[in-house]
């Protein structure tokens, strides 16, 4: 066979695992793969430093600015609210003026909002607001810029990457998530302590400022080196380029392409209501850790960005462990489900042992690598039903329902804390929420969970 013209079937068949396959399968995906794979990396990383950064800024910022953790709660919560307003329409532009120009512009307006919250308080006094009224409004225009952004790059990597492969791509593209923590952590609080009232700024305000730089020029990076299009990708040849995408096109013709198909999918919004219960427990244990491990006894910022660290160094091991042994395995529900259960139980365990601080880390430490775990396989069920338009919009809408997750997260723990006067009550509730998301995975249609069909 001429290996520059690969039959339809025999792309096909390689580029969903086949062992036997053609010679241009392995150095296609190699370069694919480390062309894409290692910029969205690093985005994704200050994606999530930008996102949760306020919960070490909380505990500078709230004292500075004379606010208090009801402020604290609503300001980290009001963010999801840009992403749940704006999440669809923002997948939808980014169908139609295509992925690398609106990730790129989604980078830059975020990076430049979130370095804007260092000025909260000149910027009240400018428009004769309240402190907390002018937090309010930036922390949902933060929201507003970065909607978009999650859902828009695994648009773009299922339009580069066959479902069979995905969750192990997404579960390298997503090590960025754990490792943003663990870097984070410790970075946050060294910044807090030894940045503080340098060139007459806080330890707070050089914090927003400096984790929100990486994201504009990473934004320039996007625009610049990532194509619009595997045709338009100069770095393979055409011969590469032929087999990738005539692979890749039979793969998206059995998926829903219509809008109105994905909104009439009973998955769909059964995955919306796993990502909802998933990042609920997430985010909620991303925006408290912090003061939960201060409220333990532990005041140094630096030491508390340390032990806020180990639960997410953990969970990146168990991410990519989890997803490998998924695919050898070519099973995915129990995958997704067990490290739900797991992660469930063990934030509630944490919450009870709150006065034995080693053994609630251990605790929190086992739930973080439960809930990582299942991230990377979540994604690869959307990859596998959506395509074009109803991939852009469907994943959007899946991710603006889960985008409540953030503000449940943010909340949930002073609601309960002003209940019962304990800040770590609140983790039962989150703990819930996973119990519930295992479930929830357990009612995933079969068409989600089976192993990708090489017939």
């Amino acid at each position: 066979m001429d290996t520059k013209e690969p039959s339809l079937e025999m792309s096909r068949a390689t580029i969903n695992g086949d062992a036997h396959g053609h010679p241009l399968e392995a150095p296609t995906y190699r370069k694919v793969f480390w062309r894409l794979i290692p910029i969205f990396f690093a985005c994704y990383i200050v994606s999530y430093l930008d996102r949760v950064n306020i919960g070490f800024a909380k505990l500078q910022m709230l004292s500075s600015l004379n606010l208090d953790d009801d402020v604290y709660a609503l300001g980290a919560s009001v963010l999801f609210w840009g992403y749940v307003l704006f999440e669809i329409p923002s997948g939808v532009v980014l169908h139609r003026v295509g992925a690398r120009k609106w990730i790129a512009r989604i980078m830059i307006t975020w990076g430049l909002v979130s370095a804007s919250l260092m000025y909260v308080q000149p910027l009240a006094g400018f428009f004769h607001t309240r402190v907390s009224t002018m937090f309010y409004i930036l922390r949902f225009l933060l929201g507003v810029c970065e909607a978009g952004f999650g859902p828009g790059v695994f648009y773009l990597l299922n339009n580069w990457f066959p479902a069979k492969r995905q969750s192990r791509v997404f579960a390298a593209f997503m090590l960025a998530l754990p490792i943003s923590l663990c870097i984070g952590n410790p970075l946050s609080g060294w910044i807090l302590q030894n940045m503080h009232d340098a060139l007459g700024y806080q330890g707070w305000q050089w914090l927003l400022l400096l984790e929100a730089v990486p994201s504009v020029i990473l934004g320039l990076v996007v625009f610049f080196s990532i194509p619009e299009s595997i045709e338009k990708a100069k770095w393979l040849r055409e011969e590469e380029r032929h087999f990738w995408q005539s692979a890749l096109q039979r793969e998206h013709s059995k998926k829903i392409h219509d809008f109105g198909a994905a909104l009439r999918s009973r998955g769909v919004w059964t995955l919306a209501l796993v990502s909802l219960t998933m990042l609920t427990g997430f985010y909620g244990l991303s925006f408290w850790l912090p003061t939960i491990i201060q409220a333990s006894g532990l005041k140094d910022a630096f030491h508390v960005g340390l032990l806020a660290a180990i639960p997410y160094a953990v969970s990146g091991v168990a991410m990519i462990a989890n997803a490998i042994h998924s695919h050898k395995t070519q099973e995915r529900r129990i995958h997704a489900a067990v490290p739900a259960l797991v992660a469930g139980i063990a934030l509630i365990l944490s919450a009870r042992f709150a006065g034995n601080l080693p053994l609630s880390m251990m605790l929190i430490t086992v739930a973080a690598a439960g809930i990582m775990a299942i991230i990377p396989l979540f994604w690869s069920f959307a990859g596998q039903l959506l395509s074009g338009i109803a991939a852009a919009a469907g994943l959007a809408l899946i991710n603006s329902i889960g985008s409540l997750s953030g503000i449940a997260g943010a909340m949930i723990t002073n609601v309960v804390k002003n209940m019962t006067g304990s800040v770590t009550d609140g983790t039962y509730v989150l703990g819930a929420s996973l119990l519930a998301c295992c479930i929830l995975i357990l009612t995933l249609p079969r068409e989600l969970v089976s192993p990708v069909s090489d017939s």
